[in-house]
């Protein structure tokens, strides 16, 4: 029984000495072993000139603009002009039926040419004492009366001629022929495209950075890749006070009419001279609830094949302003360092990498999309 116990515990003895003998073994060459080097894309530090600028939301209207309206009832004869057609000022949009007011107006006339016939022939006849002066007054009156109604009847019969108030586009025509239209129906939207303005607000904290003849650039999402030039040409003159804001105009060029009245987007107003940021691709930096960083990267010699190797340590920093692809970097880093831009997923402080620029993140503070 003894021999066998000896022999039993020298048995599981032999197993637990193994078992720690591997143990350790692992341990030790896991310690021993290295992460093969990581390849990451990088940029050199350095300063950008950025242009200050103050950037608003804006809306567009025309310079004119109006829905076109009759001022008398009538009978629509004819339709001179096609939706979405370009018209100069005095062009005749539509006509309605005018035959009883023109019949009139021809009626009108010849009684005025009657009491001018009358008038003359008592002229003469009071200049041989044949009529009193009262007779030749009455008769100037009369035909000044005459004339007033003639006046009057052509404006009604003009009237019944609409016409474009200035050169614009059409928008939808919303008539038919043989339709009878009272004053103040719809017939066509007419805009002004070119110039066209655009109305934005600004803080009043920035008042004295803005004045009239000041440039600006306007952007849409209509056309993401064009800027539409102008400058301001009027300031209000009172702050809203339920927002604390001034509202501003400013009047852009559009000679190919693609930006239209309705239409919104962004003002970018220059206030003063450029200066010059540190900046780095945003790609580079790393966004924690406990403060921002960025991988800096240090040569530490090179491998078997004589390519550089650096190591990547975390560096905290305080950013400022975006503009596109870049980022502002208040503090936290100097002209010159070497930040890792793709890649820091694999990284961690000491971490051996390699550089690999071949596909690197854009870092243009003027982006713009592409279209086919």
């Amino acid at each position: 029984m003894i021999t066998m116990l000896v022999l039993t515990g020298i048995l599981f003895g032999g197993i637990f000495l193994y078992k720690f003998f591997i143990s350790h073994m692992i341990k030790k060459s896991m310690g021993e072993a290295s992460m093969p080097p990581v390849a990451v894309s990088s940029m050199t530090v350095s300063y950008e000139a950025w242009q200050p600028k103050m950037t608003a939301t804006g809306t567009l209207h025309a310079i004119n603009g109006v829905d076109v309206t009759p001022e008398v009832s009538g009978l629509i004869k004819t339709i001179n002009q096609d939706s979405g057609k370009d018209v100069k000022t005095g062009d005749v949009l539509v006509e309605l039926n005018a035959d009883v007011e023109i019949a009139h107006l021809h009626s009108l006339e010849e009684d005025a040419n009657l009491a001018l016939i009358t008038y003359k022939r008592d002229q003469k006849q009071y200049e041989i004492h044949g009529v009193s002066k009262a007779t030749v007054e009455t008769d100037e009156a009369n035909l000044k009366s005459k004339a007033a109604q003639v006046a009057e009847q052509a404006a009604v019969v003009a009237k019944k001629t609409i016409r474009a108030p200035f050169d614009g586009r059409l928008g939808v025509i919303n008539i038919d022929l043989g339709q009878f239209l009272n004053p103040g129906d719809n017939i066509v939207s007419l805009q002004s495209l070119d110039p066209i303005y655009v109305d934005f607000s600004v803080p009043q904290q920035a008042f004295p950075q803005i004045k009239v003849g000041q440039p600006v650039t306007f952007t849409t999402d209509t056309y993401p890749s064009e800027k539409f030039t102008g400058k301001i040409t009027s300031i209000n003159s009172k702050v809203d006070v339920a927002t604390r804001t001034i509202l501003v105009e400013a009047t852009l060029t559009n000679p190919e009419h693609k930006i239209l009245p309705g239409m919104y987007g962004v003002v970018d107003i220059p206030v003063s001279s450029s200066k010059k940021h540190l900046t780095v691709s945003q790609t580079a930096i790393s966004y924690n609830p406990y403060g921002d960083f960025v991988y800096i990267l240090k040569e530490k010699g090179k491998d078997a094949a004589g390519q550089p190797l650096f190591v990547a340590n975390q560096k905290f920093v305080t950013l400022g302003e975006t503009r596109g692809d870049q980022v502002q970097i208040v503090k936290g880093l100097e002209k010159g360092d070497v930040v890792v831009t793709a890649g820091q997923l694999k990284l961690r402080n000491g971490s051996l990498t390699f550089i690999n620029n071949k596909v690197t993140p854009s870092n243009n503070p003027n982006p713009s999309l592409k279209t086919k």
